[in-house]
């Protein structure tokens, strides 16, 4: 049980006594006026947060340096980066020397694919069926007439296997050698289906046997030696 102060006040029953060397101890009615006590308290618990170094008493790691780690990284990105660059960029091909030229092949051997169904036009602008006039030598002169090159090859080609010449123009030419079926193709369709680009000063052809295969197909006019063994086949 506590016992009274010296004025008589003191704890109602059932509480202890406070200890003595604390003094008189009064309880203000108004809490803003342990305000002063309260900041000082903070102030001392800081103090001492300080002085040990982290809050829990124990001493703050050293923070390590990013900024190089970061730099390196970056420099590597970039590095990375402009080899890429380099690698996938196109290059521009102009230049103040003149083009590369890369040889045109001869001839590309084996079997390409059917002949389209195209009808032609001869000279008097009728329609022909090419499919009709299988097994042919098809040369396509509308950059080159190469007469000695397409009279080569008439002269070469067995009884039965037809040399035609072919423009792209309204109507068929005259023939620029004995033996030769002239025709056009005033749609470019044969040409457009073979993906033969037209390449000036030479003549393409292909060789297409009785089915209607292309069975070679020879993007340069050469020597009658290149083809000879195929046109020969033709006729079999």
């Amino acid at each position: 049980m506590g016992m009274p102060d010296a004025e008589g006040h003191g704890p109602p029953d059932g509480l202890p006594d406070l200890p003595p060397e604390w003094g008189r101890v009064v309880v203000p009615d108004d809490p803003s006026a342990l305000a002063e006590e309260a900041r000082q308290v903070r102030r001392e618990l800081r103090r001492e947060r300080r002085n040990s170094g982290g809050r829990h008493g124990t001493p703050r790691p050293a923070v390590r340096p990013l900024r190089l780690p970061l730099l390196a990284l970056l420099i590597s990105v970039l590095v990375t980066l402009s080899g890429l660059a380099a690698v996938t960029w196109p290059r521009s091909t102009r230049s103040g020397s003149s083009p590369t030229v890369v040889p045109f092949p001869s001839a590309t051997p084996g079997p390409v694919g059917p002949v389209p169904a195209l009808d032609l036009v001869d000279a008097g602008n009728s329609p022909v069926p090419l499919r009709g006039l299988l097994p042919a030598m098809i040369i396509l002169i509308d950059v080159c007439a190469c007469r000695e090159q397409v009279s080569t090859a008439a002269a070469t080609a067995p009884r039965d296997v037809t040399v035609i010449t072919v423009t792209e123009g309204r109507s068929a030419e005259a023939p620029p050698a004995p033996g030769v079926r002239p025709l056009a193709d005033p749609a470019g369709g044969l040409r457009a289906y073979l993906h033969l680009a037209p390449h000036p000063g030479t003549a393409a052809a292909l060789l297409v046997d009785r089915d209607g295969t292309v069975v070679r197909v020879v993007p340069e006019l050469g020597p009658v030696e290149d083809y000879r063994a195929d046109l020969v086949g033709l006729a079999g």
